[in-house]
């Protein structure tokens, strides 16, 4: 059995209720533990007067009774803890990742607007925490433009050729193999290309597609080499495909068992964390569950 377990977060929501499911399925999947974790947020002042308000003890706290609960009436249960953090979950999500080996969050939890696709919490967990955060999306979310695919499961990965992410392409090929899935590489590259006139005027460039398609697929088989050795029985397919990265993702979202996407790495002109606007565009419109791999680090 794996040491690093597989991290729910919930709230009683049934946002949260749907990710410990994900996270049940995992667990069992990896062959490694489950914890479920509750982060309560009870304000640190009250009005004058009014009752202080005692959070329960962790064996008494009625979000973990009914997640224990529902783990139990599944079946078959890996070994579990329940634990309670009090806190404001922005600053305490994240944390969860560092013992992790997935974190799992809902969509959406409680007192979050209710048009919201997607809550604050989990956007802050998906930039911040330092192990693959899940994003389990809410039932019958409707793509715009999506593609037909061949049956099957399918685990669908993003790829920038010019700046691949290990980290998520070794991700996507063992959630496959787990899963006995294909794994579905989508490989966005610029089109229209369009370059500066002396004037200041974009004009389109004498290029043609067919080659930028070919040698996109070609970067791309190149970076799937080492994965396919080390997985021989998941197959991947290359997808070159035109334009917006993120648009191609959602469409290849539907019934697919996962999408995943990559973090941004840190630059020298942007220390600070980043998801990117592909990452953050997937995780507000994707029909499957999401899982955000943090960079792989650099060795010095």
């Amino acid at each position: 059995m794996s040491s690093l377990p597989v991290v729910a977060a919930v709230d009683g929501s049934d946002d949260s209720l749907r990710a410990l499911d994900w996270a049940l399925d995992a667990a069992r999947l990896h062959d490694a533990p489950l914890r479920v974790a509750h982060v309560r947020h009870y304000a640190a002042w009250t009005q004058p007067g009014a009752p202080i308000v005692v959070p329960p003890a962790p064996d008494e706290d009625p979000v973990l009774l009914d997640a224990r609960a529902r783990v139990e009436a599944a079946g078959e249960v890996p070994d579990s803890e329940y634990v309670a953090l009090d806190g404001a979950p922005g600053g305490l999500l994240p944390g969860l990742g560092a013992e992790a080996r997935l974190l799992v969050l809902g969509s959406r939890g409680r007192g979050g607007f209710a048009s919201l696709l997607l809550g604050s919490n989990g956007l802050t967990a998906a930039r911040d925490a330092e192990c693959p955060v899940v994003v389990v999306p809410q039932p019958g979310r409707q793509v715009d433009d999506a593609v037909p695919q061949e049956p099957g499961p399918r685990v669908v990965v993003g790829l920038k050729v010019d700046a691949p992410d290990d980290g998520a392409l070794d991700l996507a090929f063992t959630e496959a193999a787990l899963r006995g899935a294909r794994v579905q590489v989508v490989a966005a590259y610029p089109w229209p290309v369009q370059t500066w006139t002396a004037p200041g005027e974009l004009v389109p460039a004498g290029v043609d597609q067919d080659v930028i398609e070919n040698e996109t697929r070609t970067l791309a088989e190149g970076f799937l080499a080492p994965h396919r050795e080390r997985h021989p029985g998941v197959r991947a397919d290359p997808y070159p495909v035109p334009g917006d990265a993120a648009g191609h993702l959602v469409a290849a979202s539907l019934d697919a068992e996962l999408v995943v996407v990559g973090r941004h790495r840190r630059r020298l002109l942007a220390p600070t964390r980043m998801l990117g606007s592909v990452t953050h565009a997937v995780l507000l419109h994707t029909a499957s569950p999401v899982v955000v791999v943090p960079p792989t680090p650099v060795e010095e």
